[in-house]
């Protein structure tokens, strides 16, 4: 009983500030950061944010098959299926037969889907740039040593609770 007594004083000691919770950090600013391009997106192209996501895959001109955009812009199978259709129906991308396996498709954007990237990607560029312009060079470099970091040990931790 001594024992249940004090897990429980200690349960009640330990408190969560969301505030200096580093998860809970990035998430805001994630989120403010996605809403700020999203302006964009949304406003100029109306596109989902599964959409614009699809579009900058594609727009290396690369035929992708949708588990390798879904793998890529870290989407489940029923998201990338409901946003390749939509898109398909907006006449942005277009499923055409991958050689290597007559069995499967793969997915490209058609020259309005292009044409979206190629005005599209020059606007997000400038809103990115215009959020790190508070980095110096050396602050910048830092940021993406630091994600890196953070990104690996993350699937570290992933990979070692499974």
């Amino acid at each position: 009983m001594a024992v249940d007594s004090i897990k429980s004083r200690q349960n009640l000691e330990v408190s969560l500030d969301m505030d200096n919770f580093f998860p809970y950090q990035l998430t805001q600013l994630q989120s403010s950061v996605s809403d700020t391009i999203a302006e964009i997106y949304t406003g100029h192209f109306e596109l989902t944010r599964h959409e614009w996501r699809i579009v900058a895959v594609l727009g290396t001109g690369k035929a992708l098959s949708a588990k390798c955009i879904g793998g890529l812009i870290n989407l489940e199978k029923m998201q990338t299926s409901r946003a390749i259709a939509k898109m398909t129906n907006k006449a942005l991308i277009l499923k055409v037969e991958d050689r290597s396996d007559k069995r499967s498709s793969l997915l490209k954007l058609t020259p309005e889907g292009l044409k979206v990237h190629r005005e599209l990607a020059p606007m997000v560029l400038a809103r990115e740039q215009a959020l790190l312009s508070v980095l110096s060079e050396d602050e910048h470099d830092q940021l993406r040593l630091i994600m890196d970091k953070l990104f690996a040990q993350s699937r570290a931790i992933q990979t070692y609770a499974k």
